[in-house]
């Protein structure tokens, strides 16, 4: 069952149109990976999603319901957790603090967040500004978890970390996708991704150029649409 169906969207930054009738969908407890080059509308479609650039036309519907035009608020309290990219941590509140207040009722209990990084638990008191870059990526993952979502979200999952805290990161998304969480995903290690990743989705200069399975991305469609 489609849990999140994106139709039709366009978005703006002032007069200038950022995404052309984007097209993606995400299935209950299936991981889909969002793709392209830098600049293409990855984190825009992301934004548009949770309402933080609104859309100009189109639809997106997050299961059964129409979330176009709700406050961000809202759409995240619908079932939507976001790892934006850049992490943006709550630099100045402990680890726990960070998690707490974004906190809901549900499985993710703090717990079992440090079950899942352990590194947390032993992190719990720190000040999140203190905390490494992998650290703090664990904390922005943990932290929506805590929101108890029903799709999760991260833009660019592992950009600019350490080869082990990435294995780290990537061992716990597939322990999320084992336990049937949905995850919308950017990210751009394509050795990691592909083994984990349900469907694909490609886009070129704002617009959806290739959606299919990751066993259908043979090499052509990798240097067309995602090499250097």
């Amino acid at each position: 069952m489609t849990l999140l169906e994106v139709s039709g969207l366009e978005t703006y930054y002032g007069a200038s149109q950022a995404l052309f009738k984007v097209e993606l969908a995400v299935g209950e407890g299936e991981m889909v990976a969002l793709m392209g080059r830098n600049g293409m509308g990855k984190t825009t479609t992301i934004r548009s999603i949770c309402n933080l650039t609104p859309a100009h036309a189109g639809a997106i519907r997050f299961a059964g319901r129409e979330i176009t035009r709700l406050s961000p608020h809202r759409i995240a309290r619908s079932g939507i957790g976001l790892v934006p990219e850049g992490r943006r941590c709550f630099a100045n509140l402990t680890v726990e603090e960070n998690m707490r207040a974004a906190a809901r009722p549900g499985r993710w209990t703090l717990e079992a967040v440090h079950e899942l990084f352990p590194r947390l638990a032993e992190r719990r008191r720190q000040y999140a500004g203190t905390l490494s870059g992998g650290e703090q990526q664990m904390l922005a993952i943990g932290r929506a978890l805590t929101t108890n979502p029903t799709l999760l979200i991260l833009d660019e999952a592992t950009e600019g970390l350490a080869p082990l805290v990435r294995q780290e990161i990537w061992a716990a998304l597939r322990r999320l996708k084992q336990q049937g969480q949905a995850i919308l995903v950017v990210d751009k290690t394509l050795k990691e991704l592909m083994p984990v990743a349900d469907s694909c989705t490609i886009l070129e200069k704002g617009r959806t150029v290739w959606q299919g399975r990751p066993a259908d991305l043979g090499v052509d469609i990798q240097d067309r649409y995602l090499g250097v």
